[in-house]
């Protein structure tokens, strides 16, 4: 077992404080590369646990638990690592997401691409902290290596060659979820990301999330791997991870 002590940071895995880690690009216009993606060591156990799963050949994970501890970071992370690594067969990262919002933001100008943006800003943070570089995710989309896609656009599509990353699973009901995972290809893996405690859908028979009975389903099969993050693992910052626990604490 991998203890605090023993993992060292090298960069901080959770960045989502945009002052504190925006960067000017070093290398603008050039196309990014495998030796371009920076380094990060495991920050907690789970972390490590993680790294460990996916080392050894994990292709259906997981990854849920507290806000802040790094799911979809980890996750993009060693994806890109991998895609970029021209020694195995992964061609792209493809992440996905519900647009359970998207009606709150209907009557907003621009076409259904345009309004999609504001939720490929968690990957654009991400990416300019992997790369050091603002305009990363931008150029791994252009370059193939990226692709970012709905769950109302994901019919009738098959993903292979591919590391799919499902985020924010608690956001998606029973038909987004089955139709994701039918979609998934040849020699691709897929990791879901989730928290059931931030869903956004409506508690109703139409639109209620399925995270649970998702795990329910996929606890029954061999193949499939979780870790569940809890407040210990949270990294974002000392005030979000006291906020989480007076929450709990008090049943919120």
């Amino acid at each position: 077992m991998v203890t605090k002590k023993q993992v060292q940071p090298r960069e901080e895995v959770e960045v989502q404080d945009s002052h504190k880690h925006k960067h000017q690009p070093t290398n603008n216009g050039l196309k990014i590369k495998l030796d371009h993606l920076k380094t990060f060591d495991a920050l907690t156990e789970n972390q490590q646990l993680f790294f460990d799963m996916y080392k050894g050949g994990a292709y259906f994970i997981g990854l849920f638990g507290s806000p802040g501890v790094g799911k979809t970071f980890l996750a993009m992370y060693k994806a890109l690592e991998e895609v970029l690594d021209k020694t195995n067969s992964f061609k792209q990262v493809v992440v996905v997401r519900s647009l359970v919002q998207l009606r709150e933001i209907g009557h907003l100008p621009g076409n259904l691409e345009e309004k999609q943006e504001i939720y490929e800003l968690p990957y654009k943070e991400a990416s300019e902290v992997l790369f050091g570089r603002a305009d990363a995710w931008d150029r791994l989309k252009e370059q193939g290596y990226a692709r970012f896609i709905s769950t109302t656009a994901i019919r009738g599509i098959s993903i292979d060659d591919a590391i799919i990353i499902v985020d924010e699973n608690q956001n998606m009901n029973w038909s987004e979820i089955n139709t994701i995972i039918t979609r998934v290809g040849h020699r691709s893996k897929i990791i879901f990301c989730g928290d059931f405690k931030q869903t956004d859908l409506i508690k109703s028979n139409k639109d209620q999330s399925a995270f649970h009975d998702f795990r329910e389903v996929a606890r029954t099969m061999k193949a499939f791997q979780e870790i569940y993050f809890t407040p210990d693992d949270i990294v974002r910052s000392s005030l979000v991870k006291d906020w989480i626990v007076a929450c709990e604490k008090l049943g919120y």
